[in-house]
């Protein structure tokens, strides 16, 4: 494999125009503008000279009080965690209904991922909605292996083939499960089986800002399709980050392909109006313009190294980060590769684009409803528990002590990742019960005083002091929040 990408040395000025930190100027005047966009009250975006930016607090908050809700750039589930649930592509609301979100997952992980992934698709995980083929096979039942609470044994427990697919169809309807209704599931509009929606309006903007250019379906703008799953596959077996790469650049492409078009059009009313030669990289710069906000540094440079790599192996295994980002990047620039754009395919811009992400994302959670679901028939009286866990408990059964895994996936969130990191943090990512989708939710654990900061900690605070400062040197500093002064030496 090439150990350099050309692109690199032949865009070395757009490469720098790319990276290079806005002014103050364009950071107040974009988070101005994204506060007021997504009405945003109670927070402002402040500048500091050692810190970069924060969010301080232009109301005051009591504890327990929503500071925010913010809404990502780009996320992504993470793909072992499609088999366990099925959510909105774009927003993650869980979507179709109880019954399908258990029958599926039986389905797909007894019989689709454990049993050579029979089920015909490019992403069985999604595809599973449409590829149950109740013909196939010469069994009527499928063999749940289960663990027995009492012994700890293991056990079988064996389903009809047509519950679960009854389940899955939505033929057979488990007691009570209307009180838990959740979205239809609404397909790509790509055809690619693999996306699901809760509503069009998710669909179509998923599709405006990203999906068309990474959908695999016949509708794709890809440039190779095949290239393309090549690249998903490659990101699913060593790092899914490299799944937002790509959501971040189609969504520069598309941009800038939608600037480019609003430019010909004004040339084509008045033909007196020219553009300079710098006007293909302003626009690139302006539709780069979200990215350009966050915090970077090259993946291969900022990534902690792993506690079973000895420190005089180090060079080595940043070297081979960096060859992974490579590889990744040649599949993507084979996939979905655009001229006027050529500068974002270059190492340097991918690297710092995924060394953004791994500082600056947050963990995306959405709880499952059939947690709910299972706790509320838990809760009926006892007669009406009874009757219901006749026919509820094979299944609970057959989901073993694991029955509701929440959605799990990463995002960046470009008002979230402003928060300064503090060991005695006043504000915390917390999902209250109303908050069911991928947004990020930000609430006080304590009074917090009009203009003060708004500050959450990166890491686990209750650690020891040495502990805490060694997790934080590869985000780039060192704390001296009032619990390390305290504790430091």
């Amino acid at each position: 494999m090439e150990s350099e990408c050309s692109i690199d040395a032949q865009f070395a000025n757009e490469i720098s125009a790319l990276l290079k930190s806005p002014s103050s100027l364009q950071v107040q005047e974009y988070y101005d503008q994204l506060l007021r966009t997504r009405q945003c009250s109670g927070i402002k975006v402040k500048q500091d000279g050692e810190f970069g930016k924060c969010i301080c607090a232009d109301m005051e908050f009591g504890e327990g009080n929503l500071i925010l809700k913010d809404q990502m750039l780009v996320g992504s589930q993470h793909s072992s965690n499609k088999i366990d649930c099925l959510v909105c592509s774009f927003c993650f609301k869980f979507i179709g209904s109880i019954e399908l979100q258990i029958g599926r997952r039986l389905y797909l992980q007894y019989v689709g991922a454990y049993a050579n992934k029979e089920c015909d698709g490019k992403t069985f995980a999604h595809d599973s909605i449409d590829c149950f083929d109740s013909s196939s096979g010469d069994s009527d039942s499928y063999d749940l292996k289960i663990e027995e609470s009492a012994s700890n044994k293991k056990m079988k427990l064996s389903l009809p083939r047509g519950i679960i697919e009854s389940l899955m169809n939505g033929e057979l309807l488990l007691p009570h499960s209307k009180r838990f209704s959740m979205p239809s599931a609404i397909p790509c509009h790509g055809g690619c089986g693999e996306a699901y929606y809760c509503s069009e309006s998710c669909a179509v903007a998923d599709w405006e800002i990203s999906h068309s250019l990474l959908c695999t379906g016949k509708r794709s703008e890809s440039l190779c399709k095949d290239v393309l799953s090549k690249f998903v596959q490659h990101a699913n077996e060593t790092n899914d980050i490299f799944l937002l790469a790509a959501k971040a650049i189609s969504f520069t492409i598309l941009k800038y392909q939608k600037l480019r078009k609003a430019q010909l059009q004004n040339q084509q009313k008045d033909s007196k109006i020219e553009y300079s030669k710098s006007a293909h990289l302003d626009l690139l710069l302006e539709a780069w313009k979200p990215i350009a906000m966050g915090h970077k540094r090259r993946w291969w440079d900022c990534i902690s190294l792993p506690d079973d790599v000895d420190l005089r192996d180090e060079a080595a295994f940043r070297m081979e980060i960096r060859d992974m980002a490579l590889a990744s990047l040649n599949l993507l620039k084979a996939a979905i590769f655009d001229k006027e754009c050529e500068p974002l395919f270059c190492l340097e811009i991918y690297g710092h684009l995924i060394g953004m992400f791994e500082l600056n994302n947050l963990d995306l959670v959405v709880a499952s409803p059939v947690e709910d679901y299972f706790l509320y028939i838990d809760d009926l009286p006892d007669d009406e528990k009874k009757e219901a866990e006749e026919i509820t408990r094979p299944f609970l059964d057959a989901l073993g002590e694991g029955y509701s895994v929440c959605c799990q996936g990463t995002g960046f969130f470009p008002l979230q990742s402003c928060m300064n990191h503090s060991c005695c943090p006043n504000a915390k990512a917390f999902k209250r019960e109303e908050d069911r989708d991928g947004q990020a939710v930000i609430v006080a654990l304590q009074s917090i005083c009009k203009g003060e900061e708004v500050t959450i900690s990166y890491i686990d605070e209750d650690l020891p002091y040495e502990e805490r400062q060694s997790l934080l040197a590869d985000y780039g500093f060192s704390c001296r929040c009032a619990k390390c002064l305290k504790e430091g030496p």
